[in-house]
């Protein structure tokens, strides 16, 4: 483990997006608009965060059709979820020194 923050998962941005996935996603995808209001942020500025987690491969995120609507869903990927477990520790280790 290195000393270092994950810097993908650092930036105060995209460290509520990792969290809030972290604790609601257990397998079951956040759609863009539930997240966006649970974080108040705007789209743009969503979609520019989501972009650069999921070209680090730590989301998912699908596209699809419903009742004729787009409908956008965003998950944690394992590798994500390990990442997000390996900053906690990292975090963790910071504190104590």
């Amino acid at each position: 483990m290195s000393d270092a923050l994950d810097p993908v998962i650092h930036p105060a941005s995209r460290l509520r997006i990792m969290t809030t996935l972290y604790r609601t996603d257990h397998g079951h995808p956040v759609s863009f608009q539930e997240l966006a209001a649970s974080l108040r942020m705007t789209s743009g500025n969503l979609a520019v965060h989501l972009r650069r987690l999921e070209h680090a491969r730590y989301i998912n995120i699908e596209k699809s059709i419903e009742l004729k609507k787009p409908v956008t869903r965003i998950s944690l990927t394992a590798s994500g979820r390990r990442a997000f477990n390996n900053y906690l520790e990292t975090l963790q280790q910071l504190l104590q020194g």
